[in-house]
C-alpha cells in the first residue's frame, strides 16, 4: 500500500517535533551534542524544534498522514546556503532555544553550513525522521521520492547531511553522491554531505 502523504502545516508541528526526537534520540551527532541521556531527553525535542519551525516558514515539511514520517525540505537559492535567515541566525537559535550553555547546540549548524554548497539552487533535504517501530519499512524512501521526481524533472539537484554510514548508503541508493571530505565534529562523529545531480 502506498504510503499516503500530505504536507505538514502549522498544526502539525509540535507533532513533528516529537517525531524528530524519538527517530533521533539515539542518532550519533543527537548525542554528541547531548551526552548525557537525561539532559538529551530533556531538551532534544526543543532542538530539533527549530529545524521544525524553520521548514515551515521557509520551506515545506512533506508527513505522512499516519504520523510516522516527515521530510523537511528547504528549496535554497545559488549564493545562499542557508535559506532566508541570516547565516548565523540558525544555529544561534538552535542553541538559545534548546540549551544555551551548551555550544554545541550552535557549532554543528556552523559547521555544516560551511560545508554547505553554494553554486547551484538545490533542494535541501533539512532532516528526514521515520518513527523508530516503523524503520526499516522503505517508509523514507517513498516520502522523499516525490520531490527527487521533481528535482529531475525541473532539472534541480538535491543535497543533504547523512548523520551515519547507514543512512548514507541508503542515499547512494537514491543517486546521491558523498561532495568529498566528511564533516567532523570536534571528538564527535562524522557528517556525510551528499548530492544528487538530476537525471
Amino acid at each position: 500500500m502506498a504510503l499516503e502523504i500530505r504536507r505538514a502545516d502549522q498544526s502539525d508541528r509540535d507533532a513533528v517535533a516529537r517525531l524528530l526526537d524519538e527517530a533521533f534520540r539515539e542518532d550519533p551527532v543527537s548525542c554528541w551534542v547531548f551526552p548525557d541521556p537525561g539532559h538529551r531527553a530533556a531538551v532534544h525535542g526543543k532542538f530539533l524544534g527549530v529545524f521544525v519551525d524553520v521548514a515551515l516558514a521557509e520551506g515545506r515539511i512533506d508527513y505522512a498522514a499516519d504520523g510516522s514520517a516527515a521530510a523537511l525540505w528547504l528549496r535554497i537559492p545559488a549564493g545562499d546556503p542557508e535559506g532566508e535567515a541570516a547565516p548565523d541566525e540558525v544555529p544561534a537559535k538552535m542553541r538559545a532555544v534548546a540549551d544555551p550553555d551548551n555550544e554545541r547546540c550552535e557549532l554543528v549548524g556552523r559547521l555544516t553550513g560551511e560545508a554547505h554548497p553554494t553554486a547551484e539552487e538545490h533542494e535541501y533535504l533539512l532532516m528526514i525522521a521515520v518513527a523508530p517501530g516503523r524503520q526499516g519499512e522503505g517508509l523514507g524512501r517513498e516520502l522523499i521520492a516525490p520531490v527527487l521526481e521533481r528535482c529531475d524533472r525541473e532539472g534541480v539537484p538535491a543535497y543533504l547531511e547523512a548523520s551515519s554510514e547507514r543512512s548514507g548508503r541508503l542515499y547512494e541508493r537514491l543517486g546521491f553522491e558523498h561532495t568529498g571530505a566528511p564533516v567532523r565534529l570536534p571528538d564527535g562523529p562524522l557528517m556525510w554531505p551528499m548530492w544528487r545531480k538530476p537525471r
